[in-house]
Formats: structure tokens, sequence, C-alpha cells
């Protein structure tokens, strides 16, 4: 009896669903953060949080992370999603980060769960990914040029799902964006 709850657990762990949170090292929107931890959290999905360099990420309200990776570090076929946090420091960190750039790509091109908020999918835009794709971002004109530029059909809504990338449109989106990402995090189809 004790063996078969030990395959069974194990066979539970095994199918156990991850992802991995990139945010920015300095001023990522402190919401846009908790709101998908506090989500994925509840719905059982495990998560590392990665940043152009490993240790103390501070958002921009004063809240702090720590970043168990760098971006070099993650190594994708490990994790079923990538979620892109915004924030002032998205833009100032993230946006030219290459490593960054081509994981959105890989997890993308391996039909993976792609998802940005706020000036984050900017990011996606200059992957590649958001060709011919709705979605939506925060309303910058820096933003909004990124994404007219990577091919994004942009839609005003506050989350956009178009093919397993999520994008939305800023904090006031952060929980619904957040309740989308889990919900295409556990999608039994895929």
């Amino acid at each position: 009896m004790f063996a078969n709850n030990q395959i069974l657990r194990k066979k539970i762990t095994d199918n156990m669903k991850k992802a991995v949170i990139a945010v920015a090292p300095d001023k990522y929107r402190d919401e846009e953060l908790t709101e998908p931890v506090a989500a994925l959290t509840k719905a059982g999905i495990a998560f590392d949080i990665a940043s152009t360099r490993p240790g103390t990420c501070k958002g921009m309200f004063g809240g702090k992370t720590t970043a168990s990776l760098s971006f070099e570090e993650v190594d994708p076929k490990n994790y079923d999603g990538l979620i892109i946090i915004g924030g002032a420091g998205s833009q100032t960190y993230l946006w030219e980060d290459e490593v960054l750039v081509e994981l959105a790509r890989f997890f993308h091109e391996s039909d993976k769960v792609v998802a940005a908020i706020c000036l984050a999918p900017a990011v996606l835009a200059r992957s590649g990914i958001l060709k011919g794709k709705k979605a939506t971002s925060y309303n910058s004109p820096a933003a909004f040029f990124e994404m007219k530029k990577g091919g994004a059909v942009l839609v005003n809504q506050p989350v956009v799902t178009d093919h397993r990338i999520i994008t939305a449109n800023g904090p006031a989106a952060a929980k619904d964006f957040a309740a989308a990402v889990v919900k295409e995090l556990s999608d039994e189809f895929w």
C-alpha cells in the first residue's frame, strides 16, 4: 500500500506544471508579481523567479523578491510557461535583454505559455512572436511603437489571450492576468 502511494505521489509531482517568472532587477511593478505568485501558489503550479542576475530585485513600491536564477541559467525545457512582469524596470532592463527575448521565442516555438504584462509585452514583440497575434500592453508611446513594430494586432482590452500568448495592459489587470495564466497552464489538453 505504501509503495503505491509513493508511485502516485511521484506521478503527480512529475506532471506538476512549472513556470519561470522574469522580473527586472529594479522597478518591477509589485502587484504584477504578487498577483501571479499568489494565483500560481493557490493552483499548485511551481515557479522560479529569474532576472538579469540572481539576487534581490526591488519593486517600484518597496516590494522585494529574490531571483534564484539569471536568464542565462534558465533551462526552458524544465518549464511549461514564461511570465514576464512589467513596471518601469521592464523597459530599462528587459526589453533589450537578448537572452530573455530568445527565451520568449523558444517557449512560443515549443507551444508553451508565454505571458507578459504592462510594459513587458514589448519583449514578446521584439522576439517576433506577436506578428499577427492579438495583444495588449501598457499605453505608452514607446510600448505602442514596439508592439506595432513587432506586428502585434493591438486590442484595447485589459487581458488578451491568443494561442497561449497572454498579454495584459497594466497593474489594474494583474489579477485577471494571473487568472488567465493559471487557466492556460492548467489546460489539460496540452
